[in-house]
């Protein structure tokens, strides 16, 4: 995984609407850049939902979100459309950005062995350096735990007496 402190890989990739979206487009807020496996599965459309729920609360802590899997465009776009997701869902068909993310590679299912998406998020500082890392993360209770973080980093230091 790559750590906290280290420098935010730069990615080039197109969203749900068919618009090319880098990192380096955030460089002036706070950017949580989560992974998810497949688009309008129940664990996927959870944690969506949940970002997209919370993004008014992002909003005021300067923060935008994006997710990033290795589903194509129109896959994004209709997964977008049925559940009204306002954020930017980014296609890394070939898996290239997820791994450089460290969030890509060989994965097991009912005895199947494939490469696919790991459930990682990141959180990258607006200087570009990586703040927070979330590893194979719990769907239900994720985007809380990110907002916690995220608050507890953009709250003015306790005054001094």
């Amino acid at each position: 995984m790559l750590d906290v402190d280290d420098s935010a890989p730069e990615f080039e990739l197109v969203n749900q609407h068919g618009d090319l979206v880098r990192r380096s487009d955030f460089s002036d807020r706070r950017l949580v850049v989560y992974f998810y496996p497949r688009a309008d599965t129940d664990g996927c459309t959870t944690e969506a939902r949940a970002f997209d729920d919370a993004l008014d609360r992002f909003d005021q802590r300067d923060t935008a979100v994006v997710g990033i899997s290795d589903d194509p465009v129109e896959d994004l776009s209709s997964f977008a459309e049925k559940y009204d997701l306002k954020f930017d869902l980014l296609s890394d068909e070939d898996g290239e950005v997820a791994t450089i993310y460290d969030s890509y590679g060989e994965k097991r299912m009912f005895g199947n062995t494939f490469d696919g998406v790991f459930r990682n998020t990141y959180v990258v500082g607006p200087d570009g350096r990586i703040e927070a890392v979330y590893e194979g993360v719990d769907p239900d209770e994720h985007v809380e735990e990110v907002l916690s973080d995220i608050e507890t980093r953009s709250s003015p230091p306790e005054p001094t007496t």
